[in-house]
């Protein structure tokens, strides 16, 4: 009865979430990183990103007006990695909080001597374990250059899916833990090493802050500039195109 109620809350959810052909088209227009699906792959995109922003609860903050051309845009690039893996990823966590620009976020560390140190953190998006997504919107797309950042931060929830924030997704059964370790740790040593010496890397150099960042940015470009990561490290195009089931070369 539980299991029946839940689904006819979906249906009624979903039957509200009506898109044109035109606003479709409009939304993949922006979204170059969806350049190599072809026509059956777009069309179970589409019906993935109707049933992600039927599922998930959407806020606006700040002075941004929330439009539904704003949420297919958000739910086309967050559907776009688990377009083979299946929505059930994004499972067990519902909210979605879309800031105008930049955003933030007020922190606090301690250093070994005990003192706490508040700041402010400027961020374009922030997961949070078994919490919200947030995520900023830019009417100019040219803001943000090749930062993707839905595709960064819904990559860091299938990175939380499992609990650790290691840079290390929980991974279909043909394949392996170590072979994406043996990827992934080598391209993170030298990429920290490059970015130390000061050298302007095709990758950004955020994703040296640590494992579960390098994850995400390579996701970004593994979606927004395939060609690059697969000439700097293709041993890490490997494992994400294995992972996310797709070829966007």
């Amino acid at each position: 009865m539980i299991r029946a109620i839940r689904e006819w809350r979906r249906q009624r959810a979903l039957d509200r979430i009506r898109v044109s052909e035109a606003q479709w088209l409009a939304a993949e227009a922006e979204l170059p990183c969806l350049d190599h699906l072809d026509a059956n792959d777009r069309l179970r995109l589409r019906t993935m990103a109707r049933e992600f922003i039927a599922g998930k609860e959407w806020t606006s903050a700040g002075d941004l007006r929330l439009t539904p051309a704003i949420q297919l845009s958000i739910a086309l690039q967050a559907c776009l990695p688990v377009l083979n893996l299946g929505l059930d990823r994004y499972r067990g966590w519902v909210g979605i909080v879309v800031y105008p620009g930049d955003f933030v976020i007020p922190r606090s560390i301690v250093d070994e001597d005990g003192v706490v140190h508040e700041y402010d953190d400027p961020v374009l998006g922030e997961a949070w374990e078994g919490g919200p997504v947030l995520v900023s919107w830019f009417e100019d797309s040219d803001e943000t250059g090749d930062v993707n950042v839905v595709i960064h931060e819904f990559a860091h929830k299938l990175d939380m899916e499992k609990g650790a924030v290691d840079g290390v997704p929980r991974l279909p059964d043909d394949m392996t833990r170590g072979a994406w370790i043996d990827a992934f740790a080598s391209a993170f040593d030298d990429f920290q090493r490059r970015v130390d010496a000061g050298e302007d890397t095709l990758l950004d150099p955020y994703a040296a802050t640590d494992a579960a960042e390098f994850f995400a940015v390579t996701s970004e470009a593994f979606f927004q500039t395939p060609h690059l990561l697969r000439d700097d490290y293709p041993a890490v195009y490997e494992q994400l195109r294995r992972f996310y089931r797709q070829e966007p070369l």
